[in-house]
């Protein structure tokens, strides 16, 4: 089976909570003054009281509401295809697949929260949403899904990547999104950056920290779009779409890989199929794919950090390279974030998922190979994925292992040509 898809009453109808399956569940936030868990009510003034709750929930399955579950049938579900050109190619015998999130409404997997948050902020009354964006894929999202619930929304879009990839503030703006490079002159913690340097390029940390210092009256509340465990649950939709889809084939992943950046989308694959590891003791093996020079799971400490670089958040237990450090130029920008989800951290320290880098130029690689093979131009972040799949399978050429190996295709590549136009003319560097 090349293609394979789904009903759909086939759709899931809960997100999967992999809590309630750990025998150790994740450290939790702590006050960055008492050292103490926090109360759940001091985060109110950010978000909605459905998200907290879901945010400290155990329960293994949250009822997806119908109201989103309606949008979802819009794009869900995803196509699963097999990767047989490809295999082709590399001559190897193991079976590749890929879940296609670009086939969102928006071209990424981020639709799948930002409905689902857009919904819940609605329920309570709220007015506006404030976030950032590293590469656009979320602001995006999010602004369409603030104009399906008819919500304002604020976009702090990190500058170098709201220069670097134009057309998807365009896109913000269709939604009537106001969208702002950051730093900004916006806010407190914009202005101090840029009165250091007047062409900072900004960072995922920064922006954070501007969408949150806009949260200023009761009819506003702030969304993020990973690392925290509602985002993640949310994501969940994706690999239990997989697994419907693989069992229509026949198959079953023996390794997964996803790119790495704050940890959606690698979740939202792989957590599903280690709660398979974790209850039924099904041996998988779940691979992040970072870039080399962003690289909080392998080079991070895991540590108690600020998930901003205004350090107004609570204390994170995560990998993370500090909440001051400001990743260099690259076209992954959905990737250049300083922490990691605290879920995945736990679970990388656990050992149920490990982590490995790849640099820039040979993820574009991957990518091309991968585009000539398949058809689909992906997402640069979504290329670290490609380039762990063509690395096993390579392997398995090698040793003659017939595995499965299952990726995410997080997102396409459509608005990121300009980053590829480099990488053919040969100009593409890290700066």
């Amino acid at each position: 089976m090349t293609k394979i898809t789904l009903a759909e009453k086939e759709i899931p109808t809960h997100y999967y909570n992999i809590i309630a399956d750990l025998k150790e569940p994740p450290p939790p936030p702590i006050h960055p003054a008492t050292r103490e868990p926090i109360d759940p009510a001091m985060l109110e003034p950010l978000f909605p009281k459905a998200l907290i709750q879901q945010e400290i929930s155990h329960e293994k399955f949250i009822e997806i509401p119908d109201e989103v579950r309606e949008i979802y049938k819009s794009y869900r579900a995803t196509p699963l295809y097999r990767a047989t050109r490809l295999e082709k190619l590399l001559k190897t015998p193991a079976k590749i697949y890929y879940k296609y999130e670009g086939a969102s409404l928006t071209g990424s997997h981020k639709l799948n929260t930002a409905l689902a948050q857009a919904y819940y902020n609605k329920q309570e009354g709220i007015k506006t949403l404030t976030t950032e964006t590293g590469a656009g894929q979320w602001g995006m999202a999010l602004s369409l899904a603030c104009k399906f619930f008819s919500l304002n929304c604020l976009v702090f879009y990190v500058r170098l990547h709201y220069r670097q990839k134009p057309y998807r503030v365009s896109f913000m703006r269709m939604f009537d999104a106001q969208v702002h490079e950051s730093p900004s002159d916006l806010t407190k913690i914009g202005r101090k950056f840029l009165q250091v340097d007047k062409n900072h390029p900004g960072s995922l940390g920064i922006a954070i920290s501007e969408a949150m210092e806009k949260v200023q009256d009761a009819t506003t509340k702030y969304a993020l779009g990973s690392v925290l465990n509602h985002v993640l649950m949310h994501q969940t939709i994706i690999g239990q779409e997989a697994k419907l889809q693989l069992a229509k084939a026949g198959d079953y992943p023996d390794v997964i890989f996803a790119c790495f950046g704050g940890g959606s989308n690698l979740a939202g694959l792989s957590l599903p199929f280690i709660g398979d590891v974790i209850t039924q003791g099904k041996k998988i093996k779940v691979v992040a794919i970072e870039p080399e020079t962003c690289a909080s799971l392998t080079q991070g400490e895991y540590k108690y950090d600020f998930g901003d670089t205004g350090q107004t958040t609570p204390l994170l237990k995560m990998h993370s390279l500090g909440a001051g450090f400001i990743p260099p130029n690259i076209q992954s920008g959905g990737l250049r974030y300083h922490g990691s989800a605290p879920l995945i951290s736990h679970l990388v320290n656990l050992g149920y998922i490990e982590a490995r880098t790849a640099g820039q130029t040979e993820i574009m690689e991957a990518a091309k190979l991968f585009t000539q093979t398949e058809g689909l131009l992906p997402a640069p972040e979504s290329a670290h994925a490609i380039k762990g799949a063509i690395d096993e399978a390579k392997r398995c050429a090698q040793t003659g292992e017939n595995k499965t190996i299952l990726m995410n295709i997080s997102g396409h590549g459509f608005l990121d040509l300009g980053g590829y136009q480099e990488f053919l003319d040969g100009t593409l560097k890290v700066k």
